[in-house]
């Protein structure tokens, strides 16, 4: 009886474990196919859940203004509320005005767009991200072999060389010329004022002023000048153009004459010594110490004309006279007083 009882109950458990691996097995199939490997009729739908990454976030620049800040200034132009065509425009206008330049009295204009270039569109950029009221820079290049062409210019323009004032003859009198000064731009400075205004985008006016240059030999500066008339035998003393004395002379013997033309001093000596020249009246002759007797005196004054000098003499009786072997007697004491009025270099004309 009890055996009878577990049979059925042992078939019930059976069919109840068969029916529960059917279930695990049919889950585990995939979708749409039966436990036989056929494909279902089913129309049941299965829900799938798609799963989406989302991009990585990154932080933007925030937009740059479409005008520039209020109170900036780019080389002190105002650009602020403008947009950039406008601004670049009147950053433009600005450095392409005339550079005025004065030269003592003249007047000129520099156009900087001949000598310079200047980073308009970087300016406006960084003035449209700067701050309100900040100065921006501009950049300017600025061309040195064109600024020193021009300064060259300039100075063939206004530099004046310095005019000596010249001695000549005139009717047996002495006349100088007028010197006249002169004058140089210094083109250093000038070169240097103008490139940095061009740096720095001014416009202010530029003043130079040439630098005198004055004549090494004025007509003031003349000192003593000696006129010698063989005709007349006379020694003229000017100072410069003004008569000063007068003295008598001997000049050269007509066989040995004086030369005629324009000399000056070379040499002065005191007590000199006399030298027989090379000259056929001086043949066996000896020199002569200082002292009395002397040929020359105590005074020689040597011209750049060979072997002629004005000196003293020992013989007063020559004077007047055309009686010299080609020098300039003088009495002893006249001789002793125009050595210590001229100088080496003083002007001597003979006529």
């Amino acid at each position: 009886m009890r055996r009878a009882l577990l049979v059925p109950l042992f078939v019930l458990g059976f069919a109840l474990a068969g029916s529960m691996s059917a279930v695990v097995v049919a889950e585990t199939l995939p979708t749409g196919t039966t436990s036989t490997g056929t494909t279902s009729t089913d129309s049941t739908t299965t829900a799938t859940t798609t799963t989406t990454t989302a991009p990585a976030m990154t932080t933007a620049p925030p937009p740059r203004p479409a005008t520039v800040p209020a109170r900036v200034k780019i080389a002190s132009v105002d650009v602020g509320g403008l947009d950039g065509r406008s601004a670049a425009a009147a950053v433009q206008a600005a450095f392409t005005e005339p550079l005025a330049i004065v030269v003592d009295r003249s007047r000129l204009q520099l156009d900087p767009s001949k000598f310079a270039a200047a980073y308009v569109t970087g300016a406006v950029a960084r003035a449209r991200a700067a701050r309100p009221g900040t100065q921006v820079q501009l950049v300017v290049a600025v061309r040195g072999s064109a600024v020193r062409r021009f300064t060259a210019k300039l100075a063939k323009r206004f530099d004046r060389e310095a005019v000596d004032a010249t001695l000549e003859l005139r009717n047996g009198r002495p006349a100088i010329s007028r010197d006249r000064a002169g004058r140089r731009l210094e083109t250093q400075a000038v070169t240097k004022a103008i490139v940095h205004a061009l740096t720095v985008s001014s416009r202010a006016t530029l003043r130079f002023a040439t630098t005198p240059v004055a004549p090494a030999v004025t007509r003031k500066g003349f000192g003593p000048v000696i006129v010698i008339n063989r005709s007349a035998n006379r020694l003229y003393l000017y100072s410069g153009m003004k008569p000063w004395r007068t003295f008598g002379v001997a000049t050269g013997q007509s066989v040995y004459p004086t030369p005629r033309g324009s000399f000056h001093i070379a040499v002065k000596w005191r007590n000199p010594w006399w030298y027989p020249p090379a000259a056929s009246w001086a043949q066996g002759l000896k020199p002569v110490p200082p002292g009395p007797g002397n040929p020359l005196g105590t005074r020689w004054m040597g011209l750049t004309a060979p072997g002629v000098g004005i000196h003293g003499t020992p013989d007063p009786a020559s004077i007047g006279y055309s009686a010299s072997h080609g020098c300039i007697r003088m009495l002893i004491p006249q001789a002793e007083w125009l050595f210590e009025h001229v100088g080496v270099g003083t002007p001597v004309f003979i006529i």
